[in-house]
């Protein structure tokens, strides 16, 4: 076990702009650095935890439940354009608490959320990316409007399994892993939060259903960005990667050998130290 001098993690809750409760938690001492979890994932079940008592030594880390998930609130949205919207909204609540500018990372469809804070002024020092699996060039053909139809269609018929699977095969996990998860203890976990699967498709796609990596759409975006992939990851992830950086007005590009979408944070948390804020070196006693 690795030893740490860091304070043991602590739990609180903010009020989101339209009232909804969102769980957060607290571990580390340094700079604040905001984690925001990509698809089906929540502080109980998802990489934050792992990620976070990696970097606790040198930054005083929040992790928190999106909405619909975990211990926090469900919210109310009209539609899952207008909650990225409030998505937004929990991330400035939550930044609220960190006592001024934090450093933000963000996985998978978590990054794409957190460029939309970024866009809509929050204040980040700086931000990093990990694979946000935007559609673009073959893959932004091959999509279409198929995936969100059926995805809409699963939930509406009360089908939330379904749309988990179809989800899963969408970004690339092979068949016969979709089919074994279904037998798997931690299925009725993703199952259960299958309705915020449309919240991330919104974060990743515009509401007039233009690429959402055109040019000038983040150019509202001020905090240098580090934009990382994995090796190993499939060649459609790895385009929207670099077409990630390209878009953002200060982007540094990364790769991060022998990782995948699921990246592991042994190999992740060094690279966000080096790129992000740190905390002043201590005086000795």
């Amino acid at each position: 076990m690795r030893a740490s001098s860091a304070p043991a993690a602590r739990t609180g809750r903010v009020r989101s702009a339209d009232g909804t409760s969102i769980a957060f938690e607290v571990q580390g001492a340094g700079p604040p650095l905001l984690l925001v979890d990509g698809a089906l994932c929540c502080r109980a079940s998802g990489p934050s935890r792992p990620l976070a008592d990696r970097l606790r030594d040198q930054f005083t880390v929040f992790s928190y439940d999106r909405r619909g998930r975990g211990d926090s609130g469900a919210g109310t949205c009209d539609d899952p354009y207008s909650a990225v919207e409030r998505e937004v909204e929990d991330i400035a609540a939550v930044l609220a608490k960190t006592g001024g500018p934090a450093a933000a990372y963000g996985s998978s469809s978590g990054a794409a959320l957190v460029m939309h804070a970024a866009a809509a002024a929050l204040p980040f020092e700086r931000i990093a990316l990990y694979e946000p699996p935007f559609a673009v060039g073959d893959a932004c053909r091959r999509a279409g409007n198929d995936y969100v139809r059926q995805m809409q269609d699963a939930l509406a018929t009360d089908r939330p399994g379904d749309a988990v699977q179809l989800f899963l095969r969408r970004i690339g996990v092979p068949g016969f892993v979709v089919t074994l998860l279904g037998f798997m203890p931690a299925w009725p976990q993703l199952v259960a939060v299958a309705h915020t699967l449309p919240y991330d498709t919104a974060a990743l796609c515009d509401r007039d259903e233009e690429p959402a990596l055109r040019p000038g759409r983040w150019d509202t975006v001020r905090s240098p960005a580090l934009v990382l992939g994995g090796g190993n990851s499939p060649e459609w992830m790895l385009e929207a990667v670099r077409a990630t950086a390209d878009a953002l007005p200060d982007a540094r590009l990364g790769t991060l050998d022998g990782q995948t979408h699921m990246v592991k944070p042994a190999a992740l948390a060094p690279a966000l130290a080096e790129f992000l804020p740190a905390a002043p070196p201590r005086c000795p006693p």
